[in-house]
């Protein structure tokens, strides 16, 4: 467990190290909002990776559950009260403060990080009775990826828009089939990339299923809370596909 911690504590330096400096950004150049926000995602998502590739700890439910619980320790302290009290604090939350999502943007965050990480545990624990919990990452490399490019190139190039709901609100936001194509072949590559871990037939059920099934999840979900539901769609589909895999084996 000491490398274990030791991962956290860097991921948390890494967190308010470059929500600081993309918060600047934000505060002197003017940059949108939209692009700091994934910018800090794709370095949320690698940096783990490549803690966990030299300083490699044994993964476990409680790890999961532990290393999502210090995330949100580290959200929390982004609340108005430390904030206006801390010029650290402001200029770091300017980095994820979509001016469209106030005065929601923490809670957001934090209760999707909260189902995000119950619903990995869930799905986890539903693959291994497969013996396929690598699987997992399927749904990890969609949402990482397919979900990270899937703003910035909509606010880029997105001309084929629909609007989706959010919660604890009336309002509605904009998505683009552009972006949704990001979530799409991210998930190609994905299977493609887990592709070992298919027998021919689930390989094949895969392409069919995942793609579309995450990709819709992706679309329909409510504004900023794509996580939990990207998972959750993910693994039931890859769930899915070992069942029918194995009906047909069996018929």
């Amino acid at each position: 467990m000491d490398n274990f911690w030791l991962n956290e504590l860097l991921k948390a330096i890494v967190l308010y190290g470059s929500a600081y400096f993309l918060g600047l950004w934000v505060i002197r150049r003017g940059v949108r909002v939209n692009y700091t926000r994934k910018i800090f995602h794709f370095i949320l998502f690698f940096c783990p990776l490549f803690l966990a590739d030299h300083l490699p700890f044994q993964a476990s439910v409680t790890t999961t559950l532990l290393s999502g619980l210090m995330f949100l320790l580290c959200i929390g302290t982004f609340v108005r009260p430390l904030r206006a009290k801390s010029a650290f604090l402001s200029t770091a939350y300017a980095a994820i403060d979509r001016p469209e999502d106030r005065p929601f943007t923490l809670l957001w965050v934090s209760t999707q990080v909260v189902a995000t990480y119950l619903v990995i545990v869930l799905m986890v624990l539903w693959l291994a009775q497969y013996g396929k919990q690598p699987l997992i990452y399927i749904a990890v490399l969609v949402a990482g990826i397919g979900d990270g490019l899937a703003e910035p190139v909509g606010v880029r190039f997105g001309k084929r828009k629909y609007r989706v709901k959010a919660l604890f609100t009336d309002r509605s936001y904009t998505r683009s089939l552009e972006g949704s194509a990001c979530v799409f072949l991210s998930a190609i590559l994905a299977i493609l990339i887990l592709r070992p871990q298919f027998s021919e037939t689930q390989l094949l059920l895969a392409f069919a299923i995942v793609p579309i099934a995450m990709t819709l999840a992706e679309a329909f979900s409510p504004h900023t809370w794509d996580g939990p539901f990207l998972y959750l769609v993910g693994g039931l589909s890859l769930v899915g596909v070992l069942e029918l895999s194995g009906m047909i084996q069996n018929a």
